[in-house]
């Protein structure tokens, strides 16, 4: 029986997949997460064969994370389950060392059946993700910087792209306004820019918005 962990925000989304899987004759839900944190606690007590993780997840600020929690614990596949984009974020992972993308948009069995090929070692990646790594592949460094913003720059990003002030986003993402200075900060020297126009001009050429 494969042994599943799944890390995602929404109450709904563990009772759909938990649901799903409960009669499942090869995968068997053992854990439920809610928060990042809690995932390290759950993998020191369980054995863990497959993580199913939202990008999106309560305290994962970076794909850096991910991989930390892949080099401490080898034997443990990771699935991104995620809303994301499929074309900007699973190239990265699967370059981190994820097993696979799966898109919420995808039916369960989908998901099931992707838990099954990487519990046997494989890595799960449509066509779109095969291009684009390749793509990635023959970029210049700097081509290469808007892989090492974590999503909540990307986030950011997306809203002062569309025209949003620091005090609107703050207000749309629950957080205070001298954050967001900050994450703007941030993102104007990892993108290697000077000013807001050429930072909406950078993330549209690279397409991450």
């Amino acid at each position: 029986m494969i042994k599943v962990c799944l890390a995602d925000n929404f109450p709904v989304v563990h009772f759909g997949v938990k649901s799903y899987f409960k009669d499942h004759a090869e995968i068997s839900l053992v854990a439920n997460v809610g928060n990042f944190l809690m995932i390290r606690d759950i993998l020191l007590t369980k054995e863990i064969d497959v993580l199913i993780l939202d990008l999106e997840l309560e305290g994962l600020s970076s794909i850096f994370e991910v991989k930390s929690i892949l080099k401490n614990f080898p034997k443990t596949k990771i699935i991104i389950f995620s809303g994301l984009s499929e074309q900007i974020y699973a190239p990265n992972a699967i370059k981190a060392g994820v097993s696979g993308f799966v898109h919420k948009k995808e039916k369960l069995e989908t998901l099931g059946l992707s838990i099954i090929k990487v519990s046997q070692g494989k890595i799960i990646m449509n066509e779109t993700v095969k291009k684009n790594l390749a793509l990635i592949a023959k970029q210049s460094k700097s081509e290469r910087l808007y892989r090492k913003l974590s999503n909540r720059e990307v986030e950011v990003l997306r809203y002062l792209s569309g025209g949003k002030k620091n005090h609107e986003i703050a207000e749309i993402l629950g957080l205070n306004e001298k954050t967001i200075s900050t994450y703007k900060l941030r993102l104007l020297t990892k993108l290697n820019v000077t000013n807001l126009v050429d930072l909406v001009n950078k993330a549209q050429k690279l397409e991450i918005v």
